[in-house]
C-alpha cells in the first residue's frame, strides 16, 4: 500500500521576523506538512529560523534540509538539535547530508574533504547523534525519543547504505555531483538509484519514507514553454527528456498531481519538497492530491 503524501517547502530566502512568520503561516494555510530550511551560506541560519517557524504556526513540523555535516561538530550539533526539538515542542526533523559545495567550505575556512572523507564524516556524525541524543543523561534533552526523525539526503551507494541503516527518511535530489556542478538524473537513471536503494533495504522491516526535491513547478497549459530556461542549462537533454525529469513538474494542476501519483508508484516518493519560490504555485496541487 502506498504511503500517504506529505509536502514540505524549503525556505531558501532570508527575511525579517514578521515577513518570515507570515510566510510560514501561509505555508501552513496552503497545507504544507513541513517547513524546511537549508544549510548554505547566504541563506537563513537553520535552527533559529526553524524555532521562529514553529512559533508562527500550529501544526507544521520543521526540519533541516539538509545540514552540511562538514560545517558541524557532532557534540555541538546534538546540543542544537535537542534545544530546537524542545523549543518547537517535538516538531523537529533532522536532515543531514555530506555536503558538496567546495566554495562554501573555503569561505568558512573549513577543509573540504574528499568524497569518501565527507561521507565518513557524515557517518561519524550520524553515529554520534544516535549515541548522544539516545543517552538519557544527555543535556539538553530532546522531546522526541530516542531522537527526532532522521532524514539523510544523497544518491551515492555509501550514503544510501548509511541511510538504510539509520534514517527514517531518505531524500533523493534527482541529481548527482559532476565536474561542472550538479547534473540532473533522467527518469531512467533515477530508476537505477532506486534499484540500489531497494536492494539495500530489502531486509529492513520498516522501510524509510522516500523524499524527492522538485526543482521546477509550473502550472501551465504550455509545458514546452515552461521548461525553456531549464533546457538552456541542460543542453545534453532534449525537451522531451527535460519534461520527463522526475524533479520537473509542469502542466495543469491535475497533470502535476497525476505525475506525482505515478512517481510514487514507480519510485516510492511520497514526501515531496518544493523550493520556496513555488510556495503558492504548488498549493493547489496539494489540495488536488488530498482530494
Amino acid at each position: 500500500m502506498a504511503r500517504p503524501f506529505r509536502f514540505a517547502v524549503n525556505m531558501l530566502t532570508p527575511a525579517g521576523g514578521e515577513e518570515w512568520r507570515a510566510k510560514c503561516r501561509r505555508a501552513e494555510e496552503l497545507g504544507y506538512d513541513v517547513i524546511q530550511v537549508p544549510d548554505h551560506l547566504g541563506m537563513p541560519a537553520p535552527f533559529p529560523a526553524l524555532v521562529a517557524a514553529a512559533e508562527a504556526t500550529e501544526r507544521t513540523r520543521v526540519g533541516t534540509f539538509v545540514l552540511n555535516t562538514g560545517f558541524w561538530n557532532p557534540a555541538l550539533l546534538a546540543r542544537e538539535i535537542a534545544t530546537t526539538d524542545a523549543l518547537t515542542g517535538g516538531r523537529l526533523e533532522i536532515g543531514l547530508g555530506a555536503g558538496y559545495v567546495k566554495e562554501e567550505h573555503d569561505r568558512a575556512g573549513l577543509e573540504f574533504l574528499s568524497p569518501g572523507g565527507r561521507v565518513g564524516h557524515l557517518r561519524r556524525t550520524v553515529e554520534e547523534l544516535d549515541r548522544l541524543l539516545g543517552d538519557e543523561e544527555h543535556v539538553p534533552r530532546a522531546v522526541q525519543r530516542p531522537r527526532p526523525p532522521l532524514l539523510i539526503g544523497g544518491n551515492g551507494d555509501q550514503v544510501l547504505k548509511l541511510a538504510v541503516q539509520h534514517a527514517e527518511i531518505v531524500a533523493f535530489t534527482g541529481a548527482r555531483v559532476g565536474k561542472d556542478g550538479l547534473e540532473v538524473h533522467t527518469a531512467e537513471e533515477l530508476d537505477g538509484r532506486i534499484a540500489v536503494y531497494r536492494r539495500l533495504v530489502a531486509d529492513r522491516a520498516d522501510p524509510p519514507e522516500l523524499n524527492l526535491l522538485l526543482q521546477l513547478v509550473a502550472v501551465t497549459d504550455d509545458r514546452g514553454a515552461a521548461v525553456q530556461d531549464l533546457l538552456a542549462r541542460v543542453p545534453y537533454l532534449s525537451e522531451e527528456q527535460v519534461l520527463a525529469l522526475p524533479l520537473v513538474t509542469v502542466g495543469t494542476v491535475r497533470e502535476i498531481a497525476d505525475q506525482l501519483r505515478a512517481q510514487r508508484e514507480r519510485y516510492g516518493f511520497s514526501y515531496i519538497t518544493v523550493l520556496d519560490p513555488y510556495l503558492e504555485t504548488f498549493g493547489p496541487v496539494i489540495q488536488e492530491l488530498r482530494g
